[in-house]
């Protein structure tokens, strides 16, 4: 039931799904619309959002004048304002400054504490280790491990982080 598995996942895309004319108000009403939200609930999920991924003095600009960590961040916003069950993250952070960064992940943390289940996708190895809790290391189309980081790290040979383990795993080659 197509209806019923739109209510409980949230994707956001790596490239970004954001009318580009649209302000970021306009973009979320209009998105948070497609999840069957409405009214006052939409509008106060949309600048609560804004407002806290630091965007809110902008939600009357349209995205094609922001900065790449702002779509960023506006993509995000579109894809959890349902409160998704699970969120699917393709690189959601790629191309944004450390800032941006740093709160797009602070977002997902309090996502996931507050019960998102959180299937994240980066090949930033480092940022996937400290926000991961269970890394699954796949190239080529397989699964080559699964597990913890730390457990992961442990059981390569001289390995100190993922990207060690990554390279043990498929080798140098590309």
């Amino acid at each position: 039931n197509a209806n019923e598995i739109k209510k409980i996942i949230g994707v956001v895309p790596q490239e970004y799904a954001l009318y580009p004319t649209l302000t970021a108000r306009e973009n979320l009403l209009y998105f948070g619309s497609m999840y069957g939200l409405k009214g006052r609930d939409l509008k106060e999920k949309v600048i609560d959002s804004l407002d806290f991924l630091g965007l809110l003095k902008f939600a009357d600009k349209r995205i094609e004048t922001f900065s790449g960590g702002m779509k960023r961040r506006v993509n995000l916003i579109a894809g959890i304002l349902h409160n998704p069950k699970i969120l699917f993250l393709d690189e959601p952070t790629v191309g944004v400054d450390v800032h941006s960064k740093n709160v797009i992940i602070a977002y997902l943390k309090e996502l996931n504490k507050k019960g998102t289940t959180i299937i994240y996708t980066s090949h930033h190895l480092s940022e996937a280790q400290d926000f991961c809790s269970d890394i699954a290391i796949i190239d080529g189309g397989i699964i080559h491990a699964e597990g913890t980081p730390k457990n992961l790290i442990d059981a390569t040979a001289n390995a100190r982080n993922l990207e060690d383990v990554f390279i043990s795993l498929t080798g140098k080659e590309l």
